[in-house]
């Protein structure tokens, strides 16, 4: 299989000299080539890869994911020793009816990847940035979620799956989920009475540390607890608060702690390449047990598990048979 796809990359780099080509994989091994990620996803079938390199590709909003596919890209950061940088897409990956078993793996998403009414199963989303994650379907199941940026609010509709190692704003309305080593940074009201950064019912919470604490208003006596989780039937241990604990074992910071010292660089809780949620100080024995580095592990390259190009020249003219030479390193993971 790496030799599969060593050839793959290494036959997409003989084209992306002049444009951003995509390699799309069947499940046979037959390789074709595109110049468009909407003709990429109408061409392929069910169960193929595909290949997208480093560089821009634009999504239309009609376009839909309605077959089982993995969209592979080299990286969502821009700082890897992949030559054409991160691999970017314009625009909304929509999942329909028959799309289920898909994954998105290793790129930036300036849109959602949203999952349809449609009960879709299955969803693996890797190793990316995404605006966020909306599911419409509250029989969907087993979407996977994991070493993530979702920069704004997530909405899973009550459907179940695993959301583990991932940098969040808010994740709300999430029914039987593993939710492991996640950091929450904001809160989001989900109504007049109630604020939180996360919220979920039926859920294993572990792990976690939420930053935001948002408020649950008592109808009748207008008090305002901290509120860091939402929902009911939930449990779960070892998670970080401030000015008050969630779940088993829980570690409090105190309320009048900063977040700038608990964090190597909090970065006024910016969900940014910027930021560097090692933990610090008196905090630093829970750094890969509590947050994105415990459980799984958070992977600071995210770079996708195939390989990719760290270099290559083309000659400026062909020589005296008429053969144009290219130099091409692709380094494997």
């Amino acid at each position: 299989m790496k030799r599969n796809l060593l050839l793959a990359v290494a036959f997409l780099a003989t084209f992306t000299v002049w444009a951003q080509n995509i390699a799309v994989v069947s499940p046979s091994n037959e390789t074709t080539i595109y110049q468009t990620l909407d003709d990429a996803v109408a061409g392929a079938t069910n169960g193929s890869v595909v290949y997208l390199p480093g560089g821009g590709f634009q999504i239309k909003g009609e376009t839909k994911i309605d077959k089982r596919i993995t969209l592979m890209g080299v990286s969502h950061r821009g700082d890897t020793d992949n030559v054409d940088g991160a691999t970017v897409i314009a625009g909304n990956l929509n999942f329909v009816k028959g799309s289920s078993g898909s994954a998105v793996i290793g790129m930036y998403v300036s849109g959602n990847i949203n999952l349809s009414e449609d009960s879709i199963d299955n969803i693996v989303v890797r190793h990316c940035n995404i605006n966020s994650i909306q599911i419409k379907n509250s029989t969907c199941t087993g979407t996977y979620v994991n070493q993530c940026y979702l920069r704004n609010l997530s909405r899973f509709a009550g459907a179940n799956g695993k959301l583990s190692n991932c940098i969040c704003s808010a994740v709300v309305d999430v029914n039987g989920c593993d939710i492991l080593n996640n950091i929450f940074l904001k809160s989001v009201e989900i109504d007049r009475y109630r604020s939180h950064a996360l919220y979920a019912d039926n859920s294993i919470i572990t792990g976690n540390i939420i930053v935001a604490t948002g408020h649950h208003n008592t109808y009748y006596t207008g008090a305002i607890p901290s509120a860091y989780v939402g929902g009911s039937n939930n449990t779960g241990s070892h998670n970080m608060t401030k000015g008050g604990e969630w779940g088993d074992n829980g570690v409090d910071i105190g309320g009048e702690t900063d977040w700038n010292i608990v964090f190597e660089k909090y970065n006024q809780g910016s969900i940014s390449l910027n930021s560097n949620f090692h933990l610090t100080g008196d905090y630093k024995q829970y750094d890969g047990k509590i947050g994105i580095y415990g459980g799984t592990g958070f992977t600071n390259e995210a770079l996708a598990p195939i390989p990719r190009i760290v270099s290559k020249k083309v000659a400026e003219q062909t020589d005296g048979t008429g053969k144009l030479k290219i130099e091409v390193t692709v380094k494997a993971q």
